[in-house]
């Protein structure tokens, strides 16, 4: 119940210092990308003098000037006439009516009845209005005329009429279309002031025969309308000049963009700490497995570095086509995460550092707030080689040539992107451009190899570029092992090409293991003949107790950490070197003890542990035991050393040596598998040569 209870305030202290680790990432994106994406606000007045050229920071549509070119586009509309072709069979029936009216009366009318008595009897059967088209003595002159001059008067009007009618007759054109009525019955057989007065009554007959179409004209007014594109005012676009007056338009688009100190909140501050929260998502996503915050720690420490370097480079000046962006090292960021944390972690920092400086060093259109794609695409260029160009054998020449394959990827994604704008650029900015990208290759290699030290020491982090410099021969403590344990030396050689084998077959870290190998016998320089690998005659245990040999041979693990950690050895190594034996029973003198007396403690005979923690020190557990095994034999085969390997890995199953560590049974077998073939690889069957069978037989 204790352990469990400390499990959970482990657990709840790990998520609280991840939170402000991921807090104070959060806090120092947002504050560097601010000033970046805040948008730039002018107190300016009506009529005052612009100081400097403002181009817009974004694209946005100036309603107010559209509306009015569309106003201006429907004015330009003219009103629709529809002809309506009715008012032609109307006005013509209007006339028949006419003459069927004068025509009746005629007929009724007694003979020599004065005409003003037919006139009343027309005054009945027509409406006042139509009485109004002639004047008493024109109607005189129709009722006077005969049956076949009132027909021949009829089908001319008629005639005409329906001629006129036919065509489209504007308000505008009456005048002329009334005119062509008249014309149409100059040839008509009827006497000039019988034709007058019927000419007269045509005329009166024809009226306008188109209308008004309100639906019409507004649909095409709206059409004109759509036809208008929208006026906007583009991003970059230049608002005012340097030296203009500051007049109502201008006004107007600067308050229109965002570009006056207007008082309203700005929604930038928003949008910018979700942006942020994105690029986190993935990190966090990331971390959401590690039981402990050092990773992310280390990890928080070069993000933080990276930025800033980039926030730095930000401040020197740039001008023209040259940005001042290319000469960023983005490259190193990875490059250590590359070395410290892993390469997945890597390609995401190459791509989270891409977007961040491709938004820090936009200047493309000579505004902020904008992503700038040839920057994303040069600095994803340069992070990725980085992070693909680093071997698994790290060495400080390794990241040199890391740095200039990093250089070389820059310049020729620099010269596609050039080439890509189609831009011309002097032969001085594509020299100074071609030199910043060199430089950031450069500086990525310079920044990475002075930097690597100073992260590993902060943070107790083992590296393989560190574990490749202790691996170095002539560091102290190996040249003592050799010198003053030579057999010591070359049995830790051998362990390590075992264990590192081993290791890489399961997935565990071979190089720590090949590194922790070559230091994990050196308490035994303090008496080295007092252990078998270095004893040249005569054995000094043969006349020790079996209590006094157990008590050297197995102060060789505290003597050994003592001096690791003298000379400041890293915490792996030294774990590895304590635990190599984990309690395992020094079954020599524990039964050569029982030999002397029954009374013998198991447990004063075994090693103090700890039992092994890790799978690296897991296998160097085995692999130690099994070189040491094999060498002892006289005359080893593949089946003597597979049956020694499987008993000794079987031997420390049963003793629960490997119960504190998370090596599976199958990994196992993998490791079984791997020190069978390393050693049948290194005690494989030679021919003998006839001069040493002769030499045999001389001396037998």
């Amino acid at each position: 119940m204790g352990r469990f209870r400390f499990f959970l305030e482990r657990t709840k202290t790990v998520r609280f210092v991840r939170f402000w680790l991921f807090l104070l990432l959060a806090v120092l994106l947002f504050a560097v990308l601010y000033w970046q994406v805040k948008p730039r606000q002018y107190e300016l007045r009506l009529f005052d003098v612009a100081k400097e050229t403002i181009r817009s920071p974004v694209t946005v549509e100036d309603k107010e000037a559209t509306a009015k070119l569309k106003e201006e586009a429907a004015a330009k509309v003219a009103d629709v006439y529809t002809l309506k072709k009715e008012y032609a069979e109307n006005r013509v029936d209007l006339l028949s009516s006419l003459f069927a009216a004068i025509e009746s009366v005629q007929r009724e009318a007694e003979p020599d009845r004065p005409l003003g008595d037919m006139i009343a009897k027309l005054e009945e059967r027509l409406p006042p209005e139509w009485l109004a088209y002639l004047s008493a003595a024109e109607w005189q002159r129709l009722l006077a005329a005969s049956p076949e001059e009132l027909k021949t008067a009829k089908e001319a009007a008629l005639t005409a009429v329906h001629a006129v009618m036919s065509e489209r007759i504007s308000q505008a054109e009456l005048d002329t279309a009334r005119a062509e009525a008249a014309k149409e019955l100059e040839y008509a057989a009827l006497s000039p002031p019988l034709r007058e007065a019927v000419a007269k009554l045509c005329r009166q007959a024809v009226i306008p025969n188109v209308v008004y179409d309100r639906a019409a004209t507004e649909e095409k007014r709206r059409q004109a309308m759509d036809e208008v594109k929208p006026v906007k005012i583009l991003q970059g676009q230049v608002i005012v000049e340097e030296g203009q007056f500051i007049t109502n338009d201008v006004y107007r688009r600067l308050e229109l963009v965002g570009l006056l100190e207007s008082g309203r909140p700005s929604w930038t501050a928003a949008g910018l700490l979700v942006f942020v929260l994105l690029l986190l998502a993935p990190l966090i996503y990331y971390f959401r497995t590690e039981t402990t915050n050092e990773k992310l720690s280390l990890y928080t420490a070069i993000f933080t570095l990276m930025m800033t370097t980039m926030a730095l480079i930000r401040l020197l000046p740039s001008s023209g086509a040259v940005s001042i962006g290319y000469l960023v090292p983005a490259a190193f960021g990875p490059m250590l995460v590359r070395i410290l944390l892993g390469e997945r972690l890597a390609m995401m920092t190459t791509i989270i550092g891409a977007v961040c400086g491709s938004l820090l060093f936009n200047e493309e259109i000579g505004t902020a707030g904008a992503v700038s794609v040839s920057l994303i695409v040069y600095f994803l260029a340069g992070g990725l080689a980085g992070t693909f160009c680093l071997p698994k054998e790290l060495a400080k020449a390794n990241i040199w040539r890391a740095g200039v394959f990093v250089a070389a990827v820059n310049i020729v994604s620099l010269f596609s992107l050039l080439l890509l704008k189609n831009g011309r650029y002097s032969p001085t900015e594509i020299g100074l451009l071609v030199l910043m990208a060199a430089a950031s290759g450069v500086f990525s290699a310079i920044l990475t190899i002075g930097l690597l030290p100073v992260l590993e020491a902060a943070f107790g982090i083992l590296s393989p570029l560190r574990l490749i410099e202790l691996s170095n021969p002539n560091h102290p403590l190996l040249r003592k092992l050799l010198t003053e344990a030579p057999g010591t030396y070359h049995h830790s050689i051998m362990v390590a090409n075992l264990a590192e084998a081993a290791c890489e077959a399961i997935g565990a870290d071979g190089l720590l293991a090949r590194v922790a190998c070559y230091y994990h016998d050196i308490g035994k320089t303090k008496r080295p003949r007092y252990f078998i690998e270095n004893q040249i005659g005569g054995n000094p245990h043969d006349h020790l107790s079996p209590q006094l040999s157990k008590n050297i041979i197995i102060a060789h693990v505290a003597d050994g950490v003592a001096l690791l950690r003298k000379h400041r050895l890293p915490k792996e190594i030294i774990d590895i070197a304590e635990q190599h034996h984990g309690t395992t029973l020094l079954k020599y003198f524990y039964h050569k003890a029982r030999e002397q007396t029954e009374f013998v403690s198991e447990a004063e005979f075994r090693y103090p542990g700890p039992k092994p923690q890790t799978k690296e020190a897991a296998v160097i557990n085995i692999a130690d035991s099994v070189e040491a095994a094999v060498r002892s034999l006289s005359n080893p085969s593949q089946e003597k050393i597979e049956k020694i390997v499987r008993s000794i890995i079987a031997d420390r199953l049963q003793d629960n040596q490997l119960n504190e560590c998370d090596i599976t049974l199958k990994e196992l077998e993998l490791v079984a598998r791997s020190l069978c073939e390393t050693l049948n690889g290194v005690f494989h069957s030679r021919i003998e040569y006839p001069e040493v069978r002769k030499e045999k037989v001389k001396h037998a």
